[in-house]
């Protein structure tokens, strides 16, 4: 099938925290669908009518543990990959298979309470949205979006529809943030004013030349479906099921995939929002021992971002987050012994008076030095989400069959939104050292300039570097759009 043939699919139809769960909350009544009404409820049913959008990976297990976490019902699969959804039909036999999420949500709307999106980062905008606009409840894997007008229109879309919304990131929901939570507000550490939040990732290909060695498309994969949204390129070897998230047409690299799980407890514990600037440095790529490489269509090896945040109701003034990844780290706490771990993954609060840190999803959380915790009699005051990474969906099955505005969840988009919008103005940074390292002649010998990037929140947009601006909010593929 040639480009052009391609192109003709058809168009494709927070601030605050929640400090609270209402799956921890006593005396909550489940209320039947039949008595909500409205646009996609199935009468009479107590059950979650659920259909999995990206079956395979991540999907499996999301469409899995929703169900594990009682009162849902499997009903449709959809994957552009029948390899990738062999299991899950496989667990699923009685749920009728699609692979184009359009026609699956054309033809089964009325048979349908909830959507799962686990789908590579460039598609998720175009199928929540679809899926919201019909009234559907939506869990979307993270980063909630590719771009960062996806984030802010989904999260409008999410209040607008009226519907329950939740990002797949678990850590969220678990204990270890709200532990975070209950020693920072009893003055553990003082005042923050420094974050850290380290990743040994990439553990795929970044800062690499798109390969020119063409290989044909599995007979199980369409092609064209898998590109959605992003220009058409030919199939090349190793891109699916994983390695497309290195690629800025598909993927948001390292603070894509982590970000979402370290950065996370700093936005909950501190009552962050978006940032007022960043900042970065990437690692440089050579192309033999002298000469630079440039290839910008791939993420860099390496990154170190300094996003900035103004005052809040949790802080003393601005604070900075510092994000790390490729395998930089942060300097060693000198209240860490030398035998005590630190960590591949990680995050690193600085206070006033203290430190403390935690791992990946906010787990096995510390106060520095960890003698600290042995005596340690900070109370629980913060609910908890019954069954951790299980409670996450759980909580999300809950909330759908409840209704709209019937429970509160760990990430909502309203939460969610903002949290993904930082993560992708930090990659705005990152793409600018790449845009920076090209002269008017094509030159890409010397590194970026530095340049700190100052972000307009309200209007979406850098405001000192409008070459970035264009990576806002990117050009679909003719047959393709977002919807409103």
């Amino acid at each position: 099938m040639t480009e052009d043939q391609l192109k003709s699919a058809s168009d494709n139809s927070r601030r605050s925290f929640i400090k609270t769960s209402a799956l921890a909350a006593a005396g909550f009544m489940i209320v039947p669908r039949h008595v909500l009404g409205g646009k996609g409820f199935l009468a009479p049913s107590d059950r979650l009518q659920l259909a999995g959008i990206g079956a395979g990976g991540k999907g499996e297990s999301d469409i899995s543990l929703i169900v594990k976490g009682g009162k849902t019902d499997v009903a449709f699969l959809c994957d552009v990959d029948d390899r990738r959804a062999a299991n899950s039909v496989k667990s699923f036999p009685k749920a009728k298979y699609y692979k184009d999420y359009r026609e699956l949500l054309d033809k089964e709307a009325k048979n349908i309470d909830a959507v799962t999106v686990s789908t590579p980062d460039h598609t998720h905008a175009q199928i929540a949205m679809a899926a919201m606009q019909l009234g559907k409840h939506v869990y979307v894997q993270k980063p909630l979006t590719h771009d960062i007008y996806e984030a802010r229109k989904l999260t409008e879309a999410a209040k607008r529809y009226q519907v329950v919304t939740q990002m797949g990131n678990q850590g969220s929901s678990g204990d270890g943030v709200r532990r975070l939570q209950e020693w920072y507000n009893a003055g553990k550490i003082g005042k923050v004013h420094t974050v850290y939040c380290w990743t040994d990732r990439p553990v795929w290909p970044q800062g690499i030349a798109w390969p020119t060695a063409k290989a044909e498309v599995p007979k199980e994969l369409d092609w064209n479906l898998w590109l959605g949204s992003a220009p058409y390129k030919d199939y090349i070897d190793k891109m699916v099921p994983f390695n497309w998230r290195g690629w800025w047409d598909y993927g948001t690299g390292a603070i894509g995939d982590m970000g979402c799980h370290l950065v996370e407890p700093p936005f909950r514990v501190l009552n962050l929002d978006t940032p007022v600037s960043v900042e970065c440095s990437v690692g440089t790529v050579y192309v033999d021992e002298f000469k630079r490489g440039y290839f910008p269509e791939s993420c860099p090896p390496s990154s170190h971002v300094i996003m900035t945040f103004n005052k809040t109701d949790k802080t003393k003034g601005e604070v900075q987050v510092h994000w790390m990844d490729g395998g930089i780290k942060p300097e060693r706490p000198e209240e860490l012994g030398p035998n005590e771990r630190f960590g591949d993954n990680g995050v690193l609060f600085i206070g006033t008076k203290g430190k403390m840190i935690c791992e990946t999803y906010g787990m096995n959380p510390r106060l520095l030095p960890l003698s600290r915790n042995e005596s340690d009699k900070t109370k629980i005051s913060i609910p908890r989400v019954p069954g951790q990474e299980e409670g996450h969906y759980a909580q999300f099955a809950e909330a759908a069959i409840a209704g709209y505005g019937k429970m509160q969840l760990s990430s909502p988009f309203e939460i969610a939104g903002p949290l993904t919008e930082t993560l992708l103005i930090a990659n705005l940074a990152i793409r600018g050292t790449d845009v920076q390292r090209r002269n008017a002649n094509g030159d890409v010998s010397y590194p970026g300039r530095d340049l700190k990037m100052l972000w307009d929140r309200e209007n979406l947009k850098v405001t000192n570097f409008d070459d970035v601006n264009q990576f806002v909010k990117r050009e679909y593929r003719q047959g393709w759009s977002l919807g409103a």
